[in-house]
């Protein structure tokens, strides 16, 4: 679920429809930066161009802040809520949302999906989270998945989040995901065993993609972005050739489970696999990662890449913007630690300063200021507050399929 998932999604929608969600290797160069003619909306957070993610990020941040107990502040929340079209439908971002959604307005199942979960965590918009889920269902596929756009072939990036979406709405769908998360699974024994692939190729080969698997982990166990670990299952992280002849969702959930462990058990992380570019450690991944092994209730072995990243993911972070911290932060809900003293970076007070104060925090500056505290003392009290905090991207990402 990352940032460059959410631009490369969109981008691979643009010229090949069919593709898959926001985000997946780090953008080592970061997301756009917006045009001059570009006014940035004062309820967005991040400074970016938000053209590709600015609802798929605006919903992170949002999730990421309630997961802590963060009131988003009101004009963050009208901001998504007013993204949405009158049929229930998102587009990454609409710069003119007070008119009506035709053709030429790209709506996508992957910025809907996220809306629908932030909506329903910030409480107050069960109608348009409803009216979401409504849409999504029609856009559903006869082979019960989703596509990133509607119409699109399935895929299991965009699968996996709707069907998060759905449980976190408690709404079902009218044909299972299940079966395809299952026919989609490497079977054991092969290069990849245990991984789900984005989709097949032409030849209907599946090739393992972490960034799938992690999405399908979390679809299969009916869980989204924000999730707490499992009960570990008794049988340990091993890749089962399953009890029938289909796998079961959970056997889905553990084979997957068991392949991301197995591939950050050494280094204690993921690697970026985008075409013609050199491999580099995949800070979004490795994070959904963590996330998906915690929800398997696989703690011990999603230890290791959280500490790399608590270690190594502060520079990305701070590159990327919101939805990485989001990312982070999300990561740190679902293993149980502190998102507060992620490596000595406070990643929820970085979160909330790259766009409106939450309300609580508003509130505090209001009061301090009738009160007529002196500039000097808050700014020496923001000194002593911020030592020691540093700063830390992500957003959702698409993996192409080799």
């Amino acid at each position: 679920m990352t940032v460059l998932r959410r631009t490369a999604g969109v981008l691979a929608a643009t010229a090949v429809i069919g593709a898959a969600m926001p985000a997946t290797t780090a953008l080592a160069a970061g997301t756009p930066s917006p045009s001059a003619s570009t006014v940035l909306p004062s309820g967005l957070y991040g400074g970016s161009d938000p053209k590709f993610d600015g609802v798929w990020r605006q919903s992170l941040a949002l999730l990421a802040q309630r997961a802590v107990g963060v009131t988003p502040a009101a004009k963050a929340v009208d901001w998504l809520a007013g993204q949405q079209c009158a049929n229930g439908a998102f587009a990454a971002f609409r710069a003119e949302p007070t008119a009506a959604c035709d053709t030429k307005v790209t709506v996508d199942t992957n910025s809907t999906a996220a809306a629908v979960q932030a909506l329903k965590a910030v409480g107050g918009h069960d109608g348009a989270a409803g009216k979401a889920v409504t849409w999504l269902k029609s856009v559903q596929n006869k082979d019960g998945g989703w596509g990133y756009t509607p119409g699109s072939p399935s895929d299991t990036n965009s699968t996996g989040v709707v069907a998060g979406a759905l449980a976190a709405a408690g709404a079902g769908a009218d044909r299972s995901p299940y079966d395809l998360f299952a026919k989609w699974s490497v079977p054991c024994g092969r290069d990849g065993g245990g991984a789900l692939a984005y989709q097949p190729d032409k030849q209907g080969k599946l090739t393992a993609n972490a960034d799938a698997t992690a999405a399908g982990v979390l679809g299969a166990l009916g869980k989204g972005f924000v999730t707490t670990a499992g009960k570990a299952p008794a049988k340990g992280p091993a890749c089962a050739a399953g009890s029938g002849t289909t796998l079961t969702r959970e056997e889905v959930a553990r084979n997957g489970a068991a392949y991301l462990a197995d591939a950050m058990s050494g280094s204690g992380h993921l690697v970026s696999a985008l075409a013609g570019a050199a491999p580099q450690p995949d800070y979004g991944n490795t994070a959904d990662a963590v996330v998906a092994l915690a929800a398997q209730g696989w703690t011990g072995q999603a230890r290791k890449p959280y500490a790399w990243l608590e270690a190594h993911a502060a520079p990305w972070a701070e590159q990327s913007g919101p939805a990485a911290y989001a990312e982070l932060i999300l990561a740190a809900h679902a293993m149980g630690a502190d998102p507060r003293d992620f490596g000595g970076t406070n990643l929820v007070t970085a979160l909330n300063a790259t766009g409106p104060a939450p309300r609580a925090a508003a509130a505090k500056h209001a009061e301090e200021k009738k009160s007529g505290n002196s500039v000097w003392w808050i700014v020496g009290t923001g000194l002593v507050a911020g030592i020691g905090i540093g700063f830390l991207f992500s957003g959702r990402r698409k993996q192409q399929q080799p």
